[in-house]
Parts: C-alpha cells; sequence; structure tokens
C-alpha cells in the first residue's frame, strides 16, 4: 500500500496524518511542545519524534512525505542549514521598523506590506545588524519553518514553495521573482521556489536508516497551514470557500480572478490555475474565550432560536485593531451594552461575527473574486450548529462542517499529488 505523510507544525505543537491512497487516515500522532525555545532545535526534535512514532508498516510503505508551517514564520541558516539568527515567528511586527524600506521597494498593495512578512523581516535583520552578503555569510538563506523542517529530511538547502514565498516578494503569477525583489544585494538569500506539492527528492540516506523510511521516499515542497487546512476541505470548485473559526475568523474563497489589497489584507495564493483570495478579521473565538469557556458556549447556544437576529449590534475584538474587512487599526472593541441574560449576550455576539463574515465576502467579491457559491467551515466554531444556521442567514448560501479540517490532512493530500 503506498502511503503519504502530511505533518503540520503549529504554534503550539505538531501533528503527523498518513493517509492511504483512497483518503484514510492509517496513522496520526499529534505532539505539544514542551517548551519555548530555542525554536528551531524544538522544531527539529518535534519532527523526529514523529518520525521516530511511525509505526513500521507506515514507515517502510511511505510514498512522499510534505510539511506545512505557519506563514511567515523565518529564519537564516548558514550554507550548512544551520540556523545562525532565532526564528521569527509568523505575528511577528518588528517588521513595522522597516515598513517605509519595503513602501519603497514593493508595488501598492503587495503582501510584502505587512510588518510581519518574510520580506519585512529579513529587511529588519539587515537593518538590526546591519548585516549584508559577505565572505563570512556567503551562502546564506532564509527558510520558511516547512522549508528548513523539509531540508532536513532531504538535504537540498533553500528549496520553498510558491504558497510559503508569497509573503517573500515572489510572484505566483508570473513564477519568478520580481525584477524588483532581484536586482537586490539580497537576492542571493532567496530561496529556490516549487509548486507545493512538487517533488524536491528522495528521504536523505542517514534520516532512511534512523527512521526505517522507504529509501525511495520522496520529500515534496509545502505549504502554509491555512491553505493546507483549506486543502483537507476537498474543496475544488469556483466560487466555494473555507471559513476558519478559531481564534481568529478567516476567509478563504477558491476563484478564478487574483484578488490583492493590501489595504484590507487581502491576498491571493495562487492554487494551480485558480486563486484562493483571503481575507482576516480579529474577531473569532478569542473574543468569545474572554466570557465563555466550552461548556457555557455549548448550554447557551442551545438556548437560542438561530432563526431570529439579535436586536444587538457588535463588532466583537480581543483588543483595539481591525484589518479586515474593515482597515482601522485604532478601531475600539465594541461590546455594550451588555444585556443581564448571558445567552443573549452570546447571542448578540455570534449575530454580529456572522455579519463581519458576511460582510468579509461581500469585499472579496466587491473587488472581484468569483461569486460565493457555499461555504464549509473549519476550525472550533465548526461545531456549533446554532452558529452554523445564523451565518447561513447572514450570508445566504449553504454553509456545512467540512468533512476534514486538519492542516496534517491536507498536507497529506498534497503529498499525494492532488491536483491545484
Amino acid at each position: 500500500m503506498r502511503i503519504c505523510l502530511g505533518i503540520d507544525f503549529g504554534t503550539s505543537g505538531t501533528r503527523a496524518i498518513a493517509l492511504a491512497p483512497n483518503g484514510d487516515v492509517v496513522f496520526e500522532h499529534h505532539l505539544a511542545f514542551a517548551q519555548q525555545s530555542p525554536l528551531a532545535q524544538l522544531w527539529q526534535s518535534a519532527l523526529f519524534e514523529l518520525l521516530g512514532n511511525l509505526p513500521h508498516d507506515i514507515a517502510s510503505q511511505l510514498e512522499a512525505i510534505a510539511i506545512n508551517g505557519t506563514s511567515g514564520t523565518v529564519l537564516l541558516c548558514d550554507n550548512q542549514g544551520n540556523p545562525q539568527t532565532e526564528p521569527l515567528l509568523y505575528s511577528d511586527d518588528r517588521g513595522r521598523a522597516v515598513s517605509a524600506q519595503v513602501q519603497a521597494l514593493a508595488p501598492p498593495n503587495h503582501p510584502v506590506l505587512s510588518a510581519t512578512s518574510s520580506l519585512s523581516k529579513l529587511l529588519w535583520w539587515q537593518q538590526e545588524f546591519q548585516w549584508s552578503p559577505s565572505e563570512s555569510t556567503q551562502g546564506w538563506k532564509l527558510l520558511h519553518q516547512a522549508d528548513w523542517l523539509a531540508f532536513l529530511l532531504h538535504g537540498k538547502l533553500a528549496i520553498s514553495d510558491y504558497h510559503n514565498a508569497l509573503k517573500l516578494g515572489y510572484d505566483p503569477e508570473a513564477l519568478a521573482y520580481p525584477d524588483w525583489l532581484v536586482e537586490r544585494p539580497l537576492r542571493s538569500l532567496l530561496p529556490d521556489v516549487l509548486a507545493p506539492g512538487q517533488v524536491i527528492g528522495t528521504v536523505s540516506d542517514a534520516i532512511a536508516q534512523r527512521f526505517s523510511l522507504n529509501p525511495d521516499c520522496k520529500i515534496c515542497a509545502g505549504t502554509t497551514d491555512s491553505i493546507a487546512a483549506f486543502l483537507a476541505s476537498g474543496v475544488s470548485h469556483p466560487g466555494d470557500a473555507v471559513t476558519s473559526l478559531g481564534s481568529t475568523l478567516v476567509l478563504k474563497l477558491l476563484s478564478e480572478h487574483r484578488v490583492d489589497d493590501a489595504t484590507y489584507g487581502i491576498y491571493s495564493h495562487r492554487l494551480g490555475h485558480r486563486w484562493l483570495v483571503g481575507g482576516a478579521s480579529n474577531t473569532g473565538g478569542a473574543v468569545l474565550r474572554q466570557f465563555f469557556d466550552d461548556e457555557q458556549l455549548q448550554s447557551l447556544s442551545r438556548q437560542l432560536d438561530p432563526a431570529h437576529p439579535s436586536p444587538l449590534t457588535y463588532y466583537p475584538l480581543p483588543k483595539p485593531g481591525e484589518r479586515f474587512p474593515i482597515n482601522n487599526p485604532d478601531l475600539q472593541p465594541q461590546l455594550s451594552p451588555r444585556p443581564d441574560s448571558d445567552a443573549a449576550f452570546l447571542h448578540g455576539l455570534l449575530e454580529s461575527m456572522a455579519r463581519i463574515e458576511a460582510e468579509g465576502y461581500e469585499r472579496l467579491q466587491s473587488l472581484g473574486s468569483s461569486a460565493l457559491n457555499q461555504v464549509f467551515t473549519a476550525g472550533g466554531g465548526a461545531q456549533n450548529p446554532v452558529w452554523e444556521r445564523i451565518r447561513q442567514r447572514h450570508l445566504r448560501v449553504p454553509v456545512t462542517a467540512a468533512a476534514q479540517t486538519q492542516a496534517a490532512y491536507g498536507t497529506a493530500r498534497l503529498a499525494q499529488g492532488i491536483p491545484l
């Protein structure tokens, strides 16, 4: 049996899922990170522990492995792949210090204009350490989290994928780095870029022997965690979308047309000949957790009538600032008036989040995406049927929970060679 393995690296842990050719899960294992730093060592230990936990019959039949990581998490490595900096995480916004430099370099509305982009982090490193290519740094490369972890398996330095490389400046339409980036001295630091799922090479002899892996196992270019979760849903038709209801509210719509608008944090990832258009609001489960635990959310939700709109209008945010569908870094959370009834308060919160989701999809369509046909739901909020019915009333399209939501599952499908 030909088995493919997907590995998902998140902020608090990692998960591996192995799939049979028919899509059945034949192995799954999760590890929580036991410490916080040094991060690269932590990632390597977790990766090797996952591989060490593979049953022999799975390891010996592995045909391919792919890895996803958090978008915009990067590190600098020497020409042997040894980390030379502590990784900067996806949410690290120290790139604000070089925002003027990034704006002068990149065209308007480009994804790299974010303070958390891979390119912003690279330019911050350059400024902070007054660093420039020299003999002592010859061969150094910037790698994303997924790039470096895959390198540990195949041994070929500085290979990325066009999902991770988007925020580094790579042009997924031209399938090349743009001239405005190629002409910079830092070009030597940039990794080569392949299509997600494209075979990089076979597993190294040392790794195959250490973990009793099939020596012909292929290591494939990876993807980001959010796109892996989208791939897990099985969505394949333009107009289909996935809303991830986690700590934040993330929208991804499969579109025939590319949409980019940095004003609203909107950008498009290439998926074969189509585009995955996305935006993310700061509303979501993090706000709900400020007021309710899991048991309260379940019990209070059962008291709600999703067919009747709440009269309360909020803008639930965990702290000031919103990026999509409203771009206002100073937008204050609107969480009052709070009624005496906890159920009524929760109803108002869920109703307001559903309204924000609908406005988000309207924003994507107004900027040129394909029309919304249906929405699949991933994340913890997918388990709330009352919220689903409230959202469907606002979205006016079918809303269902995705059959598969684990990013590791989507990454395993990528290793299987699903068409993008």
